[in-house]
């Protein structure tokens, strides 16, 4: 990526889950534990069919398909398990490097949103609970008209609402769904991989970063 980070770039884009606050990794604990309460599990490799999109691996169709003894219904176990999510959340703050990269952003005059394949009901308790419920000028989700990445709706949205070219926005992601979507978006991506993600091929990504604290944005960009 070039150096010259306030004339080449006029936006900064962050997926939130994986990239903001470390959801990916308590959502995966807290279904691995409910697996294991009904005596079965489920590979890492059948979870990432889910991660940074809507659909793919539905743990509760997997789980009533395995468990070694009957499971409550859907709705029943969606509330328990999002009662033991936010139990877990309630306390993650963002992670390392992110309040940097936005500092650092806005002394760029760069616009700042978030583009993400959650409803915004989470978006916006996850991001409220780890203080940056101001931090971005747009936040973009999946709804009933936006898709899903790796469709490109959500960057396409976060990017015309802030009155950005995508070609001059770059995404921060840490997901193949992701990439696909910010790349079909025409924009430039920073992968951050997560615990989850990390064995995952991104290089179709520009660059690739262990953490948003190993690197500034300015050096990033």
């Amino acid at each position: 990526m070039s150096a010259a980070l306030p004339t080449s770039f006029a936006a900064v884009v962050f997926d939130l889950d994986g990239v903001i606050v470390d959801t990916e990794r308590v959502v995966h604990e807290v279904w691995l534990s409910v697996f294991a309460e009904y005596g079965c599990t489920f590979s890492l490799e059948e979870w990432l069919t889910a991660v940074g999109t809507e659909g793919g691996f539905d743990p509760y169709d997997a789980l009533a398909e395995r468990a070694s003894r009957p499971v409550p219904a859907r709705d029943e176990l969606a509330r328990r398990t999002h009662e033991a999510e936010r139990r877990e959340l309630a306390d993650l703050g963002a992670l390392p490097g992110v309040a940097d990269w936005i500092d650092a952003a806005r002394r760029a005059g760069l616009g700042l949103a978030v583009a993400s394949s959650s409803p915004r009901e989470w978006v916006t308790a996850r991001l409220e609970e780890v203080g940056l419920s101001t931090a971005f000028a747009v936040v973009s989700c999946r709804d009933s008209t936006l898709a899903a990445k790796p469709a490109p709706d959500v960057y396409l949205d976060a990017c015309a609402r802030l009155g950005v070219d995508p070609t001059i926005a770059v995404a921060v992601e840490d997901s193949l769904n992701g990439l696909t979507a910010a790349r079909a978006a025409g924009m430039r991506c920073v992968a951050v991989p997560g615990a989850l993600t990390r064995g995952l091929d991104l290089t179709m990504a520009d660059l690739v970063i262990g953490s948003l604290e190993d690197m500034s944005l300015e050096d990033a960009l």
